[in-house]
């Protein structure tokens, strides 16, 4: 299966500033990238290189083949782009918008009128067509945005927080759309809700500092968080602190901290405790009301990762 997208070495510098610093990936049809990082790590940059508005200092995007900046044309007809802000000319209405997108886009005729109401359509647009764009709220703005980038049917998708300013509801519209989207396509979502990676992406990469570092799949990053597989199980108060002494014993636990009336066993990374805590509960006996594992989250994982890449900068 080739790459639909291929970003290679992209590096951009403002004066004395780098701002992205030599970041590659590639994406493949039917993947979905959470491209993660914190307010100024360089994701609206990154994406601005791979959709041709922004310049490279080094480094390039290849779309499905064609070079973003030397076959720029042919790059771009195969881009669907959602920029931050969703920027889009305040007195025209959503119809006159889409319909003069869709005429640079080269579409004409019933090619035009159906890639116009398949846009509306997953975008729901239906109430706010006829409405001047300065006068919809910041949701339906960025809804507007979407539909821009789906009217050309392009082979990659390039979406910078395309739920920022939407209800539950209408984020969850787009996620579903995501999903039906990405059967066919390379879709790239910039995004600060996590549970949007989780729900959504097959890919997560977080950049810090300009520099990616870390990609895999959501469950991959899940690994890094250091309380993924710890043991909580909640004793009374008066048993803890032998309980703890003994769990400490135990090979591969890294710690036991205490939280109220539960106590948690932190593991060494890689290793699973449920089948050794739970032959030691039943050896001494312990009244445990509830015992589980827990699972990494990728918010202890993004904080991990981009507070070690601050520190390493400062």
């Amino acid at each position: 299966m080739s790459d639909l997208l291929a970003i290679v070495g992209l590096t951009k510098d403002f004066g004395g500033i780098r701002a992205v610093d030599d970041v590659s990936f590639t994406l493949r049809r039917g993947e979905v990238l959470g491209f993660l990082g914190p307010n100024g790590a360089g994701k609206s940059t990154t994406m601005k290189m791979i959709t041709g508005f922004l310049a490279p200092t080094a480094g390039t995007a290849l779309i499905d083949g064609f070079d973003i900046q030397n076959q720029p044309t042919e790059a771009k007809r195969r881009i669907g782009y959602l920029p931050e802000g969703a920027p889009a000319y305040g007195d025209m209405t959503p119809a006159g918008f889409l319909n003069f997108v869709a005429s640079l886009r080269g579409l004409g005729g019933k090619q035009k009128r159906e890639r116009i109401g398949f846009a509306v359509e997953r975008a729901h647009l239906d109430r706010v067509l006829h409405q001047p764009i300065d006068t919809l709220s910041k949701g339906f703005k960025r809804r507007v945005g979407l539909a821009q980038a789906l009217l050309h049917d392009p082979q990659v998708l390039i979406l910078d927080e395309p739920t920022d300013g939407l209800d539950p509801n209408q984020k969850h519209e787009v996620r579903q759309l995501i999903n039906e989207l990405k059967g066919d396509k390379a879709i790239v979502i910039s995004t600060h809700i996590l549970e949007e990676v989780e729900s959504i992406c097959t890919r997560a990469s977080i950049i810090a500092g300009g520099r990616m570092v870390a990609d895999g799949t959501p469950e991959e990053l899940a690994v890094r968080d250091p309380w993924h597989n710890a043991i909580v199980l909640n004793l009374p108060l008066e048993m803890m602190l032998d309980a703890s002494n003994r769990l400490l014993q135990l090979a591969g636990v890294l710690a036991v901290e205490t939280s109220g009336q539960d106590l948690v066993v932190r593991p060494v990374p890689g290793v699973t405790l449920l089948p050794d805590v739970s032959k030691l509960i039943r050896e001494q006996g312990w009244p445990v009301k509830t015992i589980r594992q827990k699972r990494g989250r990728l918010d202890n994982v993004f904080r991990t990762i981009t507070q070690a890449s601050a520190v390493k900068a400062a």
